[in-house]
C-alpha cells in the first residue's frame, strides 16, 4: 500500500459556545448557523467533545499546535471551561511539542478573574473595536440595542493590567470605512499596537447589505491607515495585513489565507464537533465529518476539503491579467460574488497596492537586508516553471500561478 503524503499543517479554530453570543452585532454573519441545529437554543461544547477535539488534533505532526477559540462569544464558556481546555492540552501534547492559543472575543464579559487565566496560560487575545464610541457602537450592540463600547473598553483595561497580550480586530464597515484616519488613532491612543482591518462585504440579493463597503470605500480606507502607519509607525505598530506582504516580499511565503493560493490552512470545529473547511463556509453542503466519527486527519485529507482547497487557486479570467496577483491569489472565496466576476473589493486592492507597494518594498528591502537574507519578491520576476508556486499550493509554478501569467502573456 502506498503511503499517505506527509500531511501539511493546519490550525483549528474552535467555536465551544456555536453561533451564540452575548451581543447582537447588525453585521454578524455567523449568528444565522442556530439554523444548523434547530433543536437546540443553547449551543455548549461539552467535555467529551472537547476531550476529542484536543486529542484529534494532538495525534496529527504539527510544527505548532494552533488552536483558535471564536464564536460567537467564545468567553461565554466561562473560565473554567479554558481552564481545563488549557490543562487538556498540556497532558496530551507530545512531548516538546510547541501550543499557541488564541481566542477572539468581543470583550464584553471579560473579568479580572478571566484576564488573569489568560495571562497565566499566555493566550494571544484579538479583541474587536471598531474605532471611538460613535463609529463602534453603531452596528455593535446589546441585545437590547443600547451600546456596548464602555464595557469593551473595560474588558481591555482587564487585559492591560494582567498583562495579556492582545491585539485588535476592527470590522471595516459603512460605519468607519470613511474615518481610517480617526479609528487608527484612536486604537494607538489605548495603547493597541497590533491592529487587523477586516473589510465587511454581505451580499444581499442582487446586491449588498447596507452595512458593506465598496471597492472604492476599501481602497481608500486601506490608503489611509498606510499613510498614517508608514509616517512613523513602522516599526511600533503592527498591521496585520502590512505585515503579511511585507513577509510575503521577503520570504515569499503566505502569513495570511486571504493572500495564498490554497485555502487549506485551518479547520473549524462547531459546538458538537462538526468539522468544516472554513469560518465563512460553515454550510451542511460542506461539513466534513464530525469528531465523534471521523478523525481530523480524516476530515484534513477527504475529497471534499481537497476540492474547497483548490477552488482557491481557479480565481476569474480577469486576474490573470493583474500585475497583483501573487499578493492576492484572487482574494477569499467569498468575496467572488459569482461567475467569472473577481473579488468584490479588486478595485480596491488595486488602488492600495498602486498606492503603497513601492513603499512596502523599501521596507522588505530594509528587512531583508537586516536580517541578511535574500528577497524573493513574488511581483519582481517568474520563478522556473517547474520549480514550487510561491503561494504554496503544492503545484508547480507553470500549473498555478504561472498559468495567469502566461495567459496574460500570450494575450499580449
Amino acid at each position: 500500500m502506498t503511503p499517505s503524503p506527509p500531511i501539511q499543517p493546519f490550525s483549528l479554530l474552535i467555536k465551544p459556545a456555536g453561533p451564540d453570543c452575548n451581543i447582537r452585532c447588525e453585521y454578524c454573519f455567523y449568528l444565522e448557523k442556530c439554523g444548523l441545529y434547530p433543536d437546540q437554543t443553547r449551543h455548549r461544547m461539552d467535555a467529551d467533545t472537547l476531550q476529542k477535539v484536543i486529542a484529534g488534533y494532538m495525534a496529527t505532526p504539527q510544527p505548532i499546535y494552533s488552536f483558535g477559540w471564536q464564536g460567537g462569544e467564545p468567553t461565554l464558556m466561562g473560565a473554567d471551561f479554558f481552564r481545563t481546555a488549557f490543562e487538556l492540552q498540556r497532558s496530551l501534547a507530545p512531548r516538546g511539542a510547541t501550543v499557541a492559543n488564541g481566542l477572539q472575543t468581543n470583550g464584553t464579559l471579560l473579568d479580572a478573574d478571566f484576564a488573569q487565566l489568560l495571562a497565566e496560560y499566555r493566550v494571544l487575545v484579538g479583541i474587536s473595536v471598531d474605532g471611538p464610541a460613535d463609529l463602534h457602537d453603531r452596528y455593535r450592540r446589546t441585545v437590547g440595542g443600547g451600546a456596548t463600547h464602555h464595557r469593551v473598553m473595560q474588558g481591555i483595561s482587564h487585559l492591560q493590567t494582567a498583562g495579556v497580550e492582545f491585539n485588535v480586530l476592527t470590522l471595516v464597515s459603512a460605519a468607519n470605512v470613511d474615518h481610517p484616519t480617526e479609528v487608527y488613532r484612536y486604537l494607538k491612543s489605548l495603547g493597541v499596537h497590533h491592529h487587523q482591518y477586516i473589510p465587511c462585504v454581505e451580499p444581499l440579493n442582487d446586491g449588498l447589505t447596507d452595512f458593506s463597503i465598496t471597492a472604492e470605500q476599501w481602497g481608500n480606507f486601506l490608503n489611509g491607515i498606510f499613510d498614517e502607519w508608514q509616517e512613523a509607525d513602522t516599526r511600533t505598530v503592527s498591521v496585520r495585513h502590512f505585515d503579511s506582504v511585507v513577509n510575503l516580499l521577503v520570504t515569499g511565503q503566505y502569513s495570511s489565507c486571504t493572500m495564498g493560493g490554497s485555502c487549506r490552512q485551518y479547520l473549524v470545529v462547531e459546538h458538537n464537533g462538526d468539522v468544516y473547511p472554513c469560518d465563512f463556509f460553515v454550510t451542511p453542503e460542506l461539513r466534513l465529518g464530525n469528531i465523534h466519527t471521523h478523525s481530523l486527519e480524516q476530515a484534513w485529507r477527504s475529497p471534499l476539503m481537497r476540492r474547497f482547497g483548490a477552488q482557491k487557486a481557479r480565481w476569474p479570467h480577469r486576474c490573470g491579467e493583474c500585475p497583483y496577483l501573487p499578493l492576492c491569489s484572487g482574494d477569499c472565496q467569498k468575496l467572488r460574488l459569482g461567475g467569472d466576476a473577481p473579488s468584490a473589493l479588486c478595485e480596491g486592492w488595486v488602488a492600495f497596492y498602486d498606492h503603497a507597494l513601492p513603499r512596502l518594498k523599501e521596507i522588505a528591502a530594509r528587512a531583508a537586508r537586516r536580517h541578511r537574507i535574500p528577497m524573493v519578491d513574488p511581483t519582481a520576476g517568474a520563478p522556473e516553471p517547474e520549480a514550487p508556486c510561491f503561494c504554496g499550493s503544492g503545484k508547480r509554478y507553470r500549473n498555478c500561478h504561472g498559468a495567469a501569467i502566461l495567459h496574460r502573456c500570450l494575450k499580449d
